[in-house]
């Protein structure tokens, strides 16, 4: 394993984060395990609830970067389980809808689970009605 790598969940949520928020999505896949699971429990009916493989992953995160204008610096606050593997991440993002320039305000729990410096589980509990108030109405 390579010794600059992230290695705790803090850690590596903290890399994935910044990826993101760089627009490198392939940077936070990088931080994936080619078999890593992200769940999302509280997706809308037509939002995937469960992604499975870097792959399916990468496509996912592709349509983030630019989507949200983030105005304040994400609140952060990570919860180390008995499990050093383990961790519950809290945390809020506020921005705005780059597309309509409506306000942004989510809040999330992610359970994250890594092994070897990788992700291998994300649970995201986030909640939709958020999300469905930034699409267009029909």
């Amino acid at each position: 394993m390579n010794a600059d790598r992230p290695t705790t969940p803090a850690e590596i949520f903290s890399s994935a984060l910044g990826s993101l928020r760089n627009g490198d999505v392939a940077g936070w896949v990088d931080l994936c395990a080619e078999d890593v699971v992200f769940e999302f429990p509280y997706a809308p009916a037509g939002r995937p609830r469960r992604l499975e493989g870097k792959e399916a992953v990468a496509s996912y995160l592709g349509v983030l970067p630019g989507s949200i204008e983030v105005t304040k610096e994400p609140q952060v606050t990570v919860h180390q389980t008995v499990d050093p593997d383990k961790a519950v991440i809290e945390m809020e993002i506020e921005g705005r809808v780059a597309a309509t320039g409506a306000p942004y305000a989510q809040s999330y729990v992610v359970v994250l689970t890594v092994a070897d410096g990788l992700i291998t589980r994300y649970r995201d509990y986030w909640n939709p009605l958020v999300v469905l108030d930034m699409e267009p109405s029909a």
